[in-house]
């Protein structure tokens, strides 16, 4: 696999810490971070990180911290590190790609990204419920006053809110699985974002589960999620009949 480009080390940066809580282990925090910018797209397969040294000092922690969160990410088959080639950002599994290059039918593919979606995510919202830290809270809130924007940075910050809530469990085992899930269905997801009408809805869609999450409510945040979900199925095969009608007058 030849590397699209090396990383530059400062666009690595880790955000900076809540001060009111220590949201786990310095390599946790290494490793979800790194999780959170291959999600979104910022890192993509073929990217080959900093050295180790470099990658360290830019995220401002230590060479120890660093090995673990990679021993992490290698284990889930995010990076790959050999030597003399450094570290690189995989692809999705052969097998995964081969099943969504075969697939011809777009509304077969919005099936089943939404049956994946509704097995995970309605689950994370009931324990983010029960497991949110303020920090938690926080970081969701603060993404959420984010200003509507186009379809790539609203999908950004679709994926980021995903991603924190799950983060917001306490599983590491569901939250690395759903890292996965949105770096698979991001192409997919992107089609319910195409208006700013279908913004809105995923905007207030999110509002609804915080509310519950901030609550403590377990069964409102998944009744929330399962809602959401259902709303941006819609409108994903509203936009997938808008273009098969453009290209087929």
């Amino acid at each position: 696999m030849n590397a699209r480009r090396t990383v530059a080390p400062e666009t690595l940066r880790l955000p900076p810490r809540a001060p009111e809580t220590q949201l786990g282990s310095v390599s946790s925090e290494i490793s979800a971070h790194l999780e959170k910018l291959i999600a979104v797209g910022d890192l993509a397969p073929g990217d080959r990180l900093p050295s180790e040294r470099d990658l360290a000092a830019a995220l401002g922690v230590s060479r120890a911290s660093l090995r673990e969160a990679m021993h992490e990410l290698e284990a889930k088959h995010l990076l790959e590190r050999r030597p003399g080639r450094g570290t690189t950002v995989l692809p999705a599994p052969e097998r995964v790609q081969a099943l969504y290059s075969q697939l011809s039918d777009a509304e077969h593919q919005l099936r089943d990204v939404a049956e994946l979606r509704e097995t995970i995510e309605p689950r994370l919202a009931e324990l983010a419920a029960l497991r949110a830290t303020p920090a938690h809270l926080a970081e969701l809130e603060n993404l959420l006053r984010e200003p509507l924007s186009g379809p790539r940075e609203s999908l950004r910050l679709d994926l980021e809110f995903h991603l924190l809530l799950a983060t917001a469990s306490g599983n590491p085992l569901m939250s690395a699985v759903n890292t996965v899930v949105c770096s698979w269905t991001s192409a997919t997801r992107l089609a319910s974002h195409s208006t700013r009408y279908a913004r809105e809805v995923s905007l207030l869609g999110h509002r609804a589960i915080l509310e519950a999450v901030r609550a403590g409510d377990g069964p409102a945040a998944r009744a929330a999620m399962t809602r959401h979900l259902a709303d941006v199925a819609a409108l994903t095969r509203d936009d997938i009949h808008r273009s098969e009608n453009h290209d087929h007058p």
